[in-house]
């Protein structure tokens, strides 16, 4: 049985145009291992607006198109643009994770019919989504698609940080935008595993969220004391690993040069080349689009500063560590891994002006959800 149904995709223009849009797509019969799943809930995740917007200026969006075919226009600067080059003309689909009702199956999955899945691979921002049948992960009973949707990219990414740490050698994670989805599960499960946490928000609401699941150490950038108390809490704690989802600006070097002036405090000789403490700094997200400012004579030459993402980490990671991390998410979910949104949307809800402008914000506290069956239309 084959379906037709509604993608949403993103095309940048060689002229600079940025296009959001609804496309009708026709999915054709799933192959032996391939699996039809209706989308019922996917989650819009920062990652997502990486390739849905990518480098468009918000404050130059227009409507095109109309109510039954909408369409959203943005600019992009010209300098932005040859980093785009290979995106150039393509109609991309858009959303990495979600979750539905397998609705279809080749002759060798026939067994996930009527199953609810959990899956991530892009195009979820859909009515339908065909992939092989190994790519999806049967959601335990009674688990909503909106409580399903969700179980990789936050889930995964927090335990793959203390994967990473513990696979480095370190005892302490720093982590900055702290009091997101992700850095609440990242909190949960380190107050579970007995692994000190310096968390980093730029509000005092953002700390009470902390606070209010069990957090101890808890630092506002925005604090006039803020590099002292960082310090002092990486002193307490031991950290010398960070994860970093704002990525411009400064708060990265910050976070470095406090973990050296920790180091420096347990140094008996002085050394012109600072402690021999190696720190460690991932950049994860981009919540800042400014350059990365590192001041780098301010915390000695035992450091390094390089990006993560989920995708390499699962390469590294193996087998065995990714299906222990899977069991935990899914024996976890509505307690450490539950994810909780704000607002619940269609996918045409999605090209509205308003809409966008509300998830594209990327507030704390704020998270939206796609459930395409709210303006189906096909």
């Amino acid at each position: 049985m084959a379906f037709t149904g509604r993608e949403l995709r993103s095309t940048l223009t060689e002229d600079g145009t940025l296009r959001l849009s609804l496309e009708q797509v026709d999915y054709a019969d799933p192959a032996a291992d391939e699996v039809t799943v209706r989308i019922e809930a996917a989650p819009i995740n920062p990652s997502d607006l990486g390739l849905l917007l990518g480098p468009a200026q918000i404050d130059t969006l227009r409507e095109e198109g109309s109510a039954d075919t909408p369409v959203l226009a943005f600019d992009v600067p010209k300098g932005r643009l040859s980093s785009m080059k290979a995106r150039l003309g393509q109609s991309m689909p858009v959303g990495n994770e979600g979750a539905g009702t397998v609705v279809a199956a080749g002759a060798d999955a026939q067994a996930l019919i009527g199953r609810r899945v959990a899956m991530i691979g892009g195009a979820m921002f859909a009515d339908y989504r065909t992939l092989k049948a190994r790519d999806v992960v049967p959601l335990p009973e009674g688990t909503s698609a909106a409580e399903g949707a969700a179980i990789f990219v936050n889930p995964m990414t927090a335990l793959g940080f203390v994967e990473t740490m513990k696979r480095e050698g370190h005892s302490a994670i720093v982590h900055t935008a702290a009091a997101s989805n992700l850095g609440q599960m990242l909190q949960k499960i380190c107050l579970a595993d007995g692994i000190p946490l310096v968390n980093i928000v730029r509000s005092e609401e953002q700390a009470a969220i902390l606070k209010g699941i069990g957090a101890t150490q808890v630092v506002n950038s925005r604090d006039e004391d803020f590099r002292a108390r960082l310090t002092d809490a990486i002193a307490e704690t031991g950290a010398t690993i960070a994860f970093d989802a704002i990525g411009g600006g400064t708060l990265g070097s910050d976070i470095l040069q406090a973990m050296e002036a920790a180091a420096v405090r347990k140094m008996t000789e002085y050394s012109r080349y600072g402690s021999d403490q190696f720190k460690q700094l991932y950049i994860y997200g981009a919540l800042d689009l400014a350059p990365t400012t590192l001041n780098r004579l301010s915390f000695g030459f035992q450091w390094s500063v390089s990006g993560w993402l989920l995708l390499p980490f699962f390469r590294k990671a193996g087998m065995e560590t990714l299906a222990a991390m899977r069991g935990r998410v899914l024996s976890e979910l509505t307690t450490t891994f539950a994810s909780r949104y704000t607002r619940t949307i269609g996918l045409a809800e999605a090209l509205s002006p308003e809409v966008l402008r509300a998830y594209e914000r990327k507030a704390t506290g704020e998270k939206f959800l796609i459930d395409p069956s709210i303006d189906m239309t096909s």
